[in-house]
């Protein structure tokens, strides 16, 4: 369910400048699909990005992350592609090294900053380095729980994190295999949740609070913080079916919350963008703890764009465009090059 305060184009500063992007003949390529365990999930964006590319104008094509890509880039080459991949290759930068190898432009992060933000302990490091809040967490590959007993490294991470923590694989999306561990006994079911996506498991100490999603776009030169949206689950999990089912979470946005702290999220998502060398579009997972602390959970380089995604919930409560806002991404690659 969608709680969504519309605003008027004067309400947000910069919030016309999507919407009056330059319709344009522009041949667009929509990239989604892939292989990863988000495919259905990335074909759901980029059907719905398809369509609200189409209504703005523009020439669009659809085509899978598959072996004809290459092949098609180089020969209905388009004037620039937008990656609509989740998970896998289309967020660890492999997609966008082959865009670039063709020199093909495209709406989004480069690939050497794409694999940084894909890798959460990575990211997660370089946030913390920065001064920003993000959850105290500890990085262990399978091999380390096999050689040194997963029991004694189950009761370290414990000592050391506390209970109740956060397990996830250290890389991936739509919070596959992630769970909330309340009790040490939830914990070895929970490692081998993780270690079917991955084979590192990033546990973090959970935080408890109002979670909220942030999402940063690019208008000309210039970046700016979207809305931002507060996720509410019963249950208080925002896992694969809350995300992807209808109903089965509740939206706000702006997200109820002082305006100070929504302001403090606003700038906080801008810093991560910013400091992760992100480019273009961006979405920042966060908890304002009860301390009203934003505490980074992690950064996306491609968020969702489906009917349940995060990213066009805030686009509709500015009252912007979600065609309109990556038509002028699009034109923003294109003079990039």
């Amino acid at each position: 369910m969608f709680h969504v305060e519309q605003r008027g184009p004067d309400a947000e500063p910069g919030g016309t400048v999507a919407q009056n992007a330059r319709v344009s003949d522009r041949c667009v390529a929509v990239l989604a699909g892939g292989l990863s365990h988000e495919r259905e999930v990335s074909l759901r964006s980029g059907r719905r990005l398809a369509g609200a590319l189409r209504a703005s104008g523009l020439e669009v094509r659809e085509w899978d992350a598959d072996a004809a890509l290459i092949e098609r880039l180089r020969t209905e080459r388009p004037d620039a592609a937008i990656v609509a991949l989740h998970g896998g290759e289309g967020e660890n930068g492999a997609v966008q090294a082959v865009l670039e190898l063709l020199d093909v432009p495209f709406v989004g992060t480069a690939s050497s900053a794409c694999r940084r933000a894909w890798d959460k302990p990575t990211a997660k490091a370089e946030l913390a380095r920065s001064g920003l809040h993000t959850p105290d967490w500890i990085a262990l590959p399978h091999t380390t729980f096999r050689e040194l007993g997963a029991q004694a490294v189950l009761d370290a991470m414990v000592d050391r994190l506390g209970l109740p923590l956060m397990l996830k694989p250290d890389q991936g999306g739509s919070a596959l295999g992630a769970q909330v561990v309340r009790s040490a006994a939830e914990l070895p079911s929970a490692m081998v949740s993780c270690l079917a996506y991955a084979d590192t498991v990033l546990a973090e100490r959970f935080v408890s609070g109002t979670e909220v999603a942030v999402s940063v776009v690019h208008d000309g030169a210039e970046a700016r913080a979207l809305p931002p949206v507060e996720v509410d689950v019963p249950g208080g999990v925002y896992d694969y079916t809350a995300r992807y089912t209808q109903g089965a979470a509740s939206f706000h946005c702006p997200a109820r919350l002082p305006e100070d702290v929504l302001d403090r999220l606003r700038e906080t998502a801008l810093q991560a963008h910013a400091l992760l060398g992100l480019r273009d579009v961006s979405r920042m997972d966060a908890v304002v703890d009860e301390d009203g602390r934003v505490q980074i959970l992690e950064v996306n380089v491609s968020p969702g764009l489906t009917d349940t995604s995060l990213l066009p919930t805030a686009v509709a409560a500015e009252g912007s465009d979600l065609g309109a806002v990556f038509a002028a991404l699009v034109e923003r690659a294109v003079e990039r090059g």
